[in-house]
């Protein structure tokens, strides 16, 4: 199956997963460093860049 840049930037950019509750937040990549965002279920700061599939 064919990989098209359009639809990989649109999963994976911009994404993140919070480490305690595993809830999805799409939010800049500098927002993140600084601790800025928080979770919207748990409150936690500590996010994860989401995985590519193989």
């Amino acid at each position: 199956m064919a990989k098209f840049p359009e639809a990989q930037a649109r999963i994976f950019r911009r994404v993140f997963i919070c480490k305690n509750c595993k809830a999805k937040i799409k939010t800049d990549i500098q927002r993140i460093l600084k601790k800025e965002v928080s979770c919207k279920v748990c409150g936690t700061k500590r996010f994860r860049p989401i995985k590519k599939g193989k």
